[in-house]
Formats: structure tokens, C-alpha cells, sequence
């Protein structure tokens, strides 16, 4: 089963490793190796070679993946990272709560 309990545009904390305590949006989700890509975090150095002519190369710092093992939903309510479960609303509709304060994570 490949599924993962944090979504593009998330914003998430991360809980574990040498980025621990950090912030920032999900730029992408690779469900079928478990790894996120967040905004800001976890920067690498890149090399990389122009492709045009007049482009420059160089060494460039770019987002590199993290397991979504380490990082949790952060909650402005609470202040940290959270884990979260389902809440349904009166509508039917379901939403995405903090497991704690069981504030709307949208």
C-alpha cells in the first residue's frame, strides 16, 4: 500500500535528522518510495552544466527528498508537528484534524 498521511502543499515540521525542527511547504510527494520534497529544506549542492549557449553552469543548491517517516503535519494551534486523524463534518464531508487540539489542518 502506497500512501502517505502528508500532501503536496502541506506545511510541514520536520521531527528527526540534521534539518529537526524545521519548517516548510511539500513540493512534491513520492508516494511509491515514502520520500517528500520540502520547500527550503534538506538543501543539497548541484551541479549542473549549461545547456545553451550563453547559459551559465555551476554549482547550484537545490531541495533534495527526505523520508515522510521524519516529518509531521505542523498545527499553528499547537505550534508543532502533530500526527493527524479524520474528522467528519456535519456536511459528510471529511477533513484532516489535529490529533491533539482537533483544530481543521486545510
Amino acid at each position: 500500500m502506497n500512501t502517505l498521511h502528508i500532501k503536496k502543499g502541506d506545511t510541514v515540521m520536520v521531527m528527526s535528522g540534521n534539518s529537526k525542527g524545521a519548517k516548510g511547504k511539500v513540493v512534491a510527494c513520492d508516494p511509491k518510495e515514502q520520500k517528500v520534497i520540502i520547500e527550503g529544506v534538506n538543501l543539497v549542492k548541484k551541479h549542473v552544466k549549461p545547456r545553451r549557449q550563453g547559459e551559465a553552469g555551476g554549482i547550484v543548491d537545490a531541495e533534495g527528498a527526505i523520508r515522510a517517516c521524519k516529518v509531521n503535519v505542523f498545527c499553528p494551534k499547537c505550534g508543532k508537528g502533530v500526527r493527524t486523524k479524520m474528522k467528519i463534518l456535519e456536511n459528510g464531508d471529511k477533513v484532516r484534524a489535529c490529533a491533539k487540539c482537533g483544530e481543521d489542518l486545510q
